[in-house]
C-alpha cells in the first residue's frame, strides 16, 4: 500500500482530480520521481529503441519500456517460443509455446495489451548486418538482448558508423553483465574485448535463473531511461557485473581502455565487423542442440507451397502456422521460416545439419 492510501484517503471525495491519474495520468509515478520528471517523459515518449533478441533479456527489456512509455519499439528475434523458455520469458504463455510463435510476434501482441499507445514493430528475421541495418534509421538506442558475440559485434560496430549509443547486455547462470556504449565518448566493445571480464559460460553450460536476467534487464533499462530521457548526467560509465547467487556486484572503470588503434572506433576505422556475409552460415545455438542454417542470400519462402510439398513425401510430420513450417522426420525437426532461415533440432552439428537443409529445401 502506498503512503497515505489508507480507509479515510480512500472515503475522502475527490473535488480536485489530479490530471497525472487515470487513463491520461499513466507515466505519472515517473514523472513525479524529481530527477527524472515530465520532460524526460516527454523524450522518452518520442523515442525509437531497437532491441536485438525477443528471448528472456529482450521480453524484460522491452515489456519495462512499453510500461515506461517509450514511443516505439522496435524487436527483432529468429526464434519461436519454446516450452523451456517460459521459466523466464515474461512474455509469453503456453499458448505460444503450443503453437511455436516467433517470439517478435508473440512480444508484440503483449506488449500492445500492455500499452495500446506505444508503436511495436515485430521482425521476425535473423537479426544480421543487412537486416540490422535496414530497421536503424530513426532509432535513438539499440538494447542488445542476444545471445552471442557475433551479433554484439557487428551491432558495435553499426552503433559507431551511425553514431547511435547502445547497451551491451548478458547473463548466464546466476551472472550478469551490462554497460552503456556512447560513441565518441566511452570504448566501444572491440576496445573491452580481452581487456575486462566479458563472460565466457553459456546456458548450455551453467543454465540460467531468472532473477539473474531480471537484474541485467533492470540495468540495461535504468540506463535506457536516462539516455532517452535526456538525462546523460546520471548514466553510469561503469561496467557492471554481478553474481545474485554469490552475492557479488562489482563494477569496473573503463575508461582507460578506450584506443585511439580500434578498428571499430578509433582514429582510422574500418568497422571489421560489418564486412563480413556473403556466405551461408550455420552456427549451433545455445544449449539447444539445435543449429541454425541461414542462406547467403534473403528469400521469400511460400510456407503454403512449402508445406505441401514436404507432406507429399509422406515421410514425416508437417506441420505450419502463418510464420513458419515444421518438418519431423525421425529424430530431426527442420523448421523454416518466410525470410529462408532454417532451425535443424537433433543435431549441434552443423555438417549433419546442412545436410538436412540441403536434402528438402535446395
Amino acid at each position: 500500500m502506498e503512503a497515505g492510501a489508507g480507509r479515510g484517503a480512500e472515503e475522502a471525495p475527490v473535488n480536485n482530480p489530479d490530471p497525472n491519474e487515470g487513463r491520461n495520468g499513466r507515466y505519472s509515478r515517473q514523472i513525479r520521481f524529481a530527477p527524472f520528471g515530465a520532460e524526460a517523459q516527454k523524450r522518452l515518449g518520442a523515442s525509437s529503441v531497437l532491441i536485438v533478441g525477443a528471448g528472456a533479456l529482450g521480453a524484460g527489456m522491452a515489456e519495462t519500456l512499453a510500461r515506461s512509455g517509450a514511443g516505439r519499439l522496435v524487436l527483432v528475434d529468429r526464434d519461436y517460443v519454446e516450452w523451456s523458455n517460459l521459466q523466464r520469458q515474461q512474455l509469453y504463455t503456453e499458448a505460444d509455446a503450443r503453437s511455436r510463435t516467433p517470439k517478435a510476434i508473440a512480444a508484440k501482441r503483449r506488449l500492445m495489451q500492455l500499452n495500446s499507445e506505444i508503436t511495436v514493430e515485430a521482425h521476425v528475421a535473423d537479426a544480421r548486418i543487412e537486416e540490422l541495418e535496414e530497421l536503424l534509421p530513426g532509432t535513438d538506442l539499440i538494447l542488445d538482448a542476444t545471445d552471442n558475440f557475433d551479433t554484439r559485434l557487428i551491432l558495435n560496430d553499426l552503433a559507431q558508423k551511425y553514431r547511435i549509443p547502445w547497451i551491451y547486455s548478458a547473463c548466464v547462470g546466476s551472472y550478469g553483465i551490462t554497460y552503456t556504449v556512447i560513441p565518441g565518448e566511452t570504448p566501444c566493445l572491440n576496445c573491452l574485448l580481452g581487456t575486462v571480464p566479458l563472460g565466457g559460460d553459456t546456458c548450455d553450460t551453467a543454465g540460467i535463473l531468472p532473477q539473474a536476467v531480471q537484474l541485467v534487464a533492470a540495468h540495461a533499462t535504468g540506463e535506457a531511461l536516462k539516455l532517452l530521457g535526456g538525462r546523460r548526467e546520471a548514466l553510469r560509465s561503469q561496467l557492471l557485473t554481478f553474481d545474485m547467487w554469490r552475492n557479488e556486484h562489482q563494477a569496473f572503470g573503463v575508461s582507460s581502455a578506450r584506443k585511439a588503434s580500434c578498428p571499430s572506433c578509433g582514429d582510422k576505422r574500418s568497422y571489421p565487423y560489418l564486412s563480413a556475409g556473403g556466405v551461408e552460415r550455420s552456427e549451433a545455438l545455445c544449449g539447444r542442440d539445435t543449429v541454425q542454417i541461414r542462406p547467403a542470400v534473403r528469400s521469400s519462402v511460400p510456407l503454403e507451397e512449402t508445406a505441401n510439398r514436404l507432406a507429399r513425401l509422406g515421410a514425416g510430420r508437417v506441420e505450419r502456422n502463418p510464420y513458419l513450417v515444421t518438418y519431423t522426420e525421425g529424430a530431426y525437426r527442420i523448421v523454416i521460416f518466410a525470410d529462408g532461415r532454417a532451425l535443424v533440432h537433433g543435431t549441434s552439428d552443423p555438417a549433419v545439419a546442412r545436410s538436412l537443409y540441403h536434402r528438402y529445401f535446395g
